[in-house]
């Protein structure tokens, strides 16, 4: 009787040697795969970042080139007006 006491506590001390090892295998697993995780996301966020740095880059740019554009209306505009009213004096002095 003393002998399968002893031999069940064996069996228990390996099977739970063999429990430790396998949980602490699958952690270091786990973390790697993680690590690797974390690693593609920052890359992904960087990529995002270089894309939405460019997309603002493109909005600043067309929003001087639309201020340009309203200000070369505004000039044409005079212009054209200009024209008309020297148009309407060389009419009305002949």
């Amino acid at each position: 009787m003393f002998s399968s006491i002893i031999c069940s506590i064996i069996t228990g001390g390996l099977a739970l040697i063999g429990v430790i090892y396998t949980s602490r295998k699958q952690h270091d697993l786990t973390i790697s795969e993680v690590r690797t995780e974390i690693a593609l996301i920052k890359k992904d966020i960087s990529t995002l970042d270089a894309s939405v740095k460019k997309h603002n880059n493109v909005v600043e740019r067309m929003y001087e080139a639309e201020k340009a554009i309203s200000v070369m209306q505004e000039r044409q505009d005079v212009a054209n007006h200009r024209i008309s009213d020297l148009e309407e004096d060389n009419h009305n002095g002949r």
